[in-house]
């Protein structure tokens, strides 16, 4: 399974992790710089009064791989 992982900054200047599933394959980096930008903007996600998507770092795509044994 493909998975889209974005990392930003905290408030407090931590690494915070936002993990999508089931993402599209092959989206360039300005489409999504642009929708990390407007998660950041939102300011829609805290913790204990702490903005947890305030700045943007980076982002990859995670590949996994199963295989299954019995």
């Amino acid at each position: 399974m493909k998975k889209l992982q974005l990392r930003f900054k905290t408030a407090e200047g931590k690494k915070r992790n936002l993990v999508l599933n089931y993402v599209k394959s092959g989206l360039n980096e300005n489409t999504v710089r642009q929708a990390m930008d407007k998660i950041s903007a939102s300011k829609l996600f805290e913790k204990d009064t702490v903005e947890l998507y305030q700045e943007v770092v980076d982002a990859k795509y995670i590949d996994r791989t199963e295989t299954k044994v019995f």
